[in-house]
């Protein structure tokens, strides 16, 4: 169970949905603390090898703990796995796990930033030797980017309202601590009724913040459409999602790698007979599953959880296919 902290969500879930194979290569996409990876080594199925990747300098550290010689990690975005598995010199691998929530040593650490429950230097940034942190995105951004930000990675109703607040405040003082920060989005929102009950006034600006600076939407944009050809015919790509940003772009990409002309909007425009079209790359494997009650009694954070999964077909991947994003 990784740590002791961290309770991976839907563990079984995600690891059936695998369906390991004796001697079977697979990726645990997002390490976390460890507990995906566990569950693959010692599953039935007794893999050959497991690659994990992770952008958290935490992970890394937490990883050194797994002396199994079938394990591998690498420190690593999404978006580099291909690189990664051509530098060990991995062609195919037979199942992909992508679990795409922040775990809960990364909220519970005030020094990371990402909540507001303590107070804490305002980072957010996973990987905190890349990119820029949230103290220094919000000393730059303007109140129309601030106000889509906000808008399109929180789904905040009071967007607007927010982001004017916060140009308003950081022209009396930087806007560096988490604290400092809900304050601001509190009494910007005031008293007005939250969509969600009981959620904090911040919840929603943290969430936007801490998607664009970790490029969370891009990065699983461009993941998805990359691992396809890295499957081996019959590999599962398993997907946990957290909100309905990332699950809209998990569901829209399955749907269209599933189509018999691999989701290529071009072919799908010419009249040609589906059986001449290219073979669909991927197959859905099931419906989406949801955490049970009990799991969601024992772990809130399990609530918002979803997994899809598809599997790769014997059918080749159409050209230009891995560099293409998806649509967010």
């Amino acid at each position: 169970m990784g740590d002791g902290r961290h309770v991976p969500v839907l563990l079984a879930e995600a690891v059936a949905a695998l369906s390991i194979r004796t001697g079977g290569t697979y990726v645990d996409g997002t390490f976390g603390r460890g507990g995906h990876s566990r569950a693959m080594l010692d599953a039935p199925g007794r893999a050959a090898r497991v690659v994990a990747i992770d952008r958290d300098p935490a992970a890394e550290a937490a990883a050194s703990g797994i002396a199994d010689p079938r394990f591998t990690f690498r420190r690593a975005w999404f978006s580099e796995l291909p690189a990664v598995l051509a530098g060990l010199g991995i062609a195919a691998v037979d199942g992909v796990l992508l679990d795409l929530g922040v775990s809960s040593p990364q909220i519970d650490d005030p020094e990371r930033g990402f909540s507001f429950r303590t107070d804490g230097p305002l980072d957010m940034r996973m990987d905190p030797a890349r990119g820029e942190s949230a103290a220094e995105y919000l000393a730059r951004a303007d109140a129309r980017e601030l106000t889509e930000v906000l808008r399109d990675y929180g789904e905040e109703r009071f967007a607007q309202s927010i982001a004017g607040a916060i140009v308003a405040a950081r022209a009396l003082a930087p806007i560096v601590r988490t604290r400092q920060l809900a304050a601001i989005v509190a009494q910007a929102v005031g008293s007005r009724p939250r969509g969600d009950w009981g959620q904090d006034p911040a919840t929603r600006t943290f969430q936007a913040l801490r998607i664009l600076v970790n490029r969370e939407l891009t990065e699983l944009s461009q993941v998805l459409p990359r691992v396809v050809p890295l499957l081996g015919e019959g590999g599962r790509l398993a997907v946990i999602s957290f909100h309905s940003l990332e699950d809209r772009i998990v569901k829209r990409f399955f749907a269209h790698a599933s189509q018999p002309f691999g989701g290529d909007p071009r072919l799908a425009r010419l009249a040609i007979r589906e059986s001449a079209l290219p073979g669909a790359p991927l197959a859905l494997v099931g419906r989406a599953i949801r955490a049970s009650a009990e799991e969601t009694a024992a772990n809130p954070r399990a609530r918002s959880a979803m997994l899809r999964v598809a599997e790769r077909t014997a059918h080749p991947v159409p050209p230009g296919f891995a560099t293409a994003s998806v649509a967010a």
